[in-house]
């Protein structure tokens, strides 16, 4: 109980000490609010029917802490605020396998495309047992990423359990990008970029897809920033300096009246540019779109965006865990706020509304196996069948040819091919009916925006 105790009284001393501004805490108070909690958890270790852990019942109110605060303020275990940095870089020192616990094993999902995994022969299902000679069987997806992961251009051993097989790999850890950015060129010599979210890696990425455009002489480019929630603001400042000229595209303001203000420094525009939003695209897409359009500096086309106006600080914890909370609200050119405002776009188009209203939503609070019978059964079933995979009527209970059919759907999308419908099958299940739908409908944001180039 003292060391869980300690972190929740680091995480009251980095809200108070980190801003001067901060309300000062009556220690008397919170002494004795300690004391009350140390007796209440007590009380439900020693009462409680089912099987619960302290280390659970911690990590509960760390995250009811932040739930007290807005909608962007969280707290994240050490195996979530690893995963969060690594999204924020967009890359990391390792040899590039996504990796599961299951049943206690460290499978792997899929290998990264590129990855020195990919080049050693490791695949889909193979189980890592050991990372330079230590036995990893029982340990954690965190703990075996750590033992993983390590500095660019050193030697990592791996042993693999694939079937009846035991084998051994020695590979070169190397950079591993995770890509957000996607580029072609479209009729018209027409550049088509598509910015699914803001990395630190983000502009890097941005600028080899220009190297080409460049290579092609396009000078018209169609930014996609549709269903982008944003990332990190010096990623979207840095990608402004790609596109707008010289001058202020963003002003932060924090809770104690101070302004930060962040500017672009490009003497000349380059490239004739339309941006595509919609109300998925939020945060750091609002940034620069919203720089794109009042510095009238492009046509913004689409529809209107999301309207995420704040910003929120990341900060470690002793533990290796992390907290994330709203330090300040940000404004666009001339200071003109967005926050639950959202940006408007120039030319406004809706694409026709997709309609699943008839598949039934996953509950993403259990796993399924071969015999349950549960409404998560009966909406995969139902998109399996919308998809074309081979399944009886969809009837809720999860036959061995519904079984099969999860095997392959799996298979198809990188996915451990096990058959169980956890989370993360649920989750593909459902993004892959969105996609199936949506690309039988015309994209008329798309068709509008490049009639702007035209």
């Amino acid at each position: 109980m003292k060391r869980k105790i300690s972190l929740f009284l680091v995480i009251i001393m980095l809200l108070s000490s980190t801003t001067a501004w901060a309300i000062e805490i009556n220690d008397e108070k919170f002494d004795q609010d300690l004391d009350f909690m140390k007796r209440v958890i007590s009380f439900v270790l020693d009462n409680y029917q089912y099987e619960v852990s302290q280390e659970e019942i911690m990590e509960g109110l760390y995250k009811g802490f932040f739930n007290v605060l807005d909608e962007y303020s969280i707290y994240y275990s050490p195996e979530e605020y690893d995963a969060l940095l690594e999204d924020t870089a967009g890359e990391f020192s390792g040899i590039g396998v996504q990796i599961i616990d299951i049943n206690g094993q460290v499978v792997v999902v899929t290998p990264l495309t590129g990855s020195p995994a990919i080049e050693a022969g490791i695949k889909p299902g193979d189980i890592i047992t050991h990372v330079d000679g230590y036995d990893i069987r029982g340990v954690t997806v965190h703990q075996a990423s750590l033992l993983i992961r390590g500095q660019e251009g050193t030697a990592v051993k791996i042993g693999i359990k694939r079937g009846q097989e035991n084998l051994n790999f020695e590979l070169i850890r190397s950079k591993v990008v995770i890509s957000n950015v996607e580029s072609e060129i479209l009729e018209n010599n027409i550049g088509y970029l598509k910015v699914t979210s803001f990395s630190d890696n983000t502009p890097e990425l941005v600028k080899e897809e220009l190297a080409k455009f460049d290579e092609n002489n396009v000078s018209k480019i169609l930014i996609d920033m549709r269903n982008n929630g944003g990332g990190t603001l010096k990623s979207a400042v840095e990608l402004l300096n790609l596109f707008v000229t010289e001058g202020p595209v963003v002003y932060v303001k924090y809770a104690n009246g101070k302004e930060d203000i962040f500017e672009s420094t490009l003497k000349e525009q380059k490239y004739e540019i339309a941006v595509l939003i919609n109300e998925g695209s939020a945060s750091a897409t609002e940034i620069f779109a919203g720089a794109v359009k009042y510095k009238n500096e492009g046509i913004i086309v689409g529809s209107k965006s999301f309207g995420k106006g704040v910003v929120q600080s990341l900060y470690p914890l002793i533990d290796g865990s992390g907290v994330k909370f709203t330090t300040a609200e940000y404004f666009s050119v001339d200071r003109i706020p967005v926050h639950k405002i959202g940006i408007s776009p120039d030319i406004e188009i809706e694409n026709e509304k997709v309609d699943i209203s008839n598949f039934p939503k996953f509950s993403r609070e259990e796993k399924h196996d071969l015999g349950s019978v549960s409404l998560d059964v009966l909406t995969a079933e139902m998109i399996l069948k919308e998809l074309g995979y081979e399944v009886n009527e969809p009837d809720g209970v999860y036959d061995m040819l519904s079984f099969d059919q999860v095997m392959k759907f799996q298979e198809d999308n990188f996915l451990y091919p096990y058959g169980r419908i956890d989370i993360a099958t649920q989750d593909a299940l459902y993004s892959a009916l969105l996609k199936h739908v949506e690309n039988e409908i015309e994209d008329l944001q798309l068709k509008a925006a490049l009639e702007t180039l035209n």
